[in-house]
């Protein structure tokens, strides 16, 4: 347990340090999904074909394609994008964007993805009354929305966000490849200092749990909140 001690003697305020930035990334890019979904969501049900077809892009490229590789494609071209951008208006200097924000736009992207389809489905899932009696009613449309639709979208949704949520949680782990110290990351750091791996990487394990524990404790209560009426 020395190698757990805090100060020089041994990782354990390095690990936590680790800890914290994981908690940050997953925090940071599932709020990044939760406004795509926010954005792409409504094209999912738009009349018109190009912002549907838009939307259907969106999800069905990122689903698709690794989480490793979409990270990859941030990483090495975000940069590329950004300097191509300053170019036009005059700046011609190296711009390196920030790991931590790398991260977790790439993350936040994949997270949006999957968010976008839970909320598709659970729109869907509401009774076709509910929307033609708010129509009856001569109710507007971000009125009953807010009112009558969100409400039901969010007591369907949470469950299946949870899982979104734990996605987003496991898929920090692979953005230790920008350099980025999370976890694992430092877990691997730690591991290959010392030679000691099955211990580093068993203690990561033992984090990510913990992590996925007390998540899955808050959504639950989150879950119970809003399904007070059932």
């Amino acid at each position: 347990m020395e190698l757990l001690y805090f100060g020089q003697k041994g990782w354990g305020d390095e690990l936590f340090l680790s800890f914290l930035m994981t908690i940050a990334v997953s925090m940071s890019a599932f709020s990044v999904g939760i406004f795509l979904s926010a954005l792409f969501t409504p094209l999912k049900f738009s009349k018109l074909k190009l912002l549907k077809f838009i939307s259907n892009f969106y999800t069905t490229v990122i689903r698709g394609v690794p989480e490793l590789l979409v990270i990859y494609l941030f990483f090495f071209g975000g940069s590329g994008a950004v300097m191509f951008v300053a170019s036009i208006f005059g700046y011609n200097e190296y711009i390196e964007i920030n790991a931590f924000v790398t991260g977790s736009l790439a993350i936040g992207i994949i997270s949006g993805a999957y968010s976008t389809e839970v909320f598709r489905g659970a729109i869907q899932s509401i009774d076709k009354g509910q929307f033609e009696a708010c129509k009856v009613l001569g109710i507007k449309k971000n009125i009953y929305f807010l009112k009558v639709i969100l409400p039901q979208m969010l007591r369907l949704a949470i469950p299946n966000l949870s899982n979104v949520w734990q996605l987003t949680l496991k898929d920090t782990a692979l953005i230790s490849v920008t350099g980025l110290v999370e976890i694992m990351r430092q877990s691997y750091i730690a591991a290959g200092s010392t030679r000691d791996p099955l211990f580093f990487y068993s203690f990561a394990a033992l984090l990510y749990l913990i992590l996925t524990f007390f998540s899955m404790k808050v959504i639950n209560k989150v879950e119970k909140k809003y399904s007070r009426s059932f």
